[in-house]
């Protein structure tokens, strides 16, 4: 390791989706931060459904009202509130952003120590989520990656 990793704060990426899986795996991002001394980057992705119409892709008509960024928020609020004991010392930060989630995990885990994410996503955003991200992640990631198979470890 360089000097120059030691000199920052060790960081852990973890995807969240709402998924059995992405809960396990930021229960297990939580708990390593704790062995580690890391702070956890909780990372939720969203992006407006596209359906294709016969022509090519385009977006899908969508109801007023209908926030993908405010449920993606309440769903990483949600998971870290029910993931995170209220005594633990381990830092959470969260990011919600929109966009494709493998691509959003990429860069979210660029000079991470490390990148946790399930094995299988599709949550509360199955309309979002299009092949497998933790595979996707896993060949590109500049960083470690971790899969976790379910919610219970």
């Amino acid at each position: 390791m360089s000097a120059q990793q030691h000199a920052k704060d060790p960081r852990i990426v973890a995807g969240v989706d709402g998924s059995d899986s992405s809960i396990g795996a930021l229960r297990w991002a939580i708990r390593q931060a704790g062995l580690t001394g890391a702070a956890v980057d909780a990372v939720a992705a969203w992006h407006y459904p596209v359906a294709t119409g016969g022509y090519g892709w385009a977006p899908m008509s969508i109801e007023q009202g209908y926030d993908f960024k405010e449920i993606a928020e309440k769903t990483l609020a949600d998971a870290i509130s029910n993931t995170l004991d209220p005594g633990s010392d381990v830092r959470v930060r969260t990011q919600v952003v929109e966009g494709n989630p493998a691509q959003v995990l990429l860069e979210a885990s660029a000079g991470a120590d490390l990148l946790v994410v399930g094995s299988r996503g599709h949550g509360g955003f199955a309309e979002a989520l299009l092949g497998s991200v933790s595979q996707h992640c896993v060949h590109h990631a500049t960083c470690p990656v971790v899969v976790i198979r379910g919610q219970d470890l």
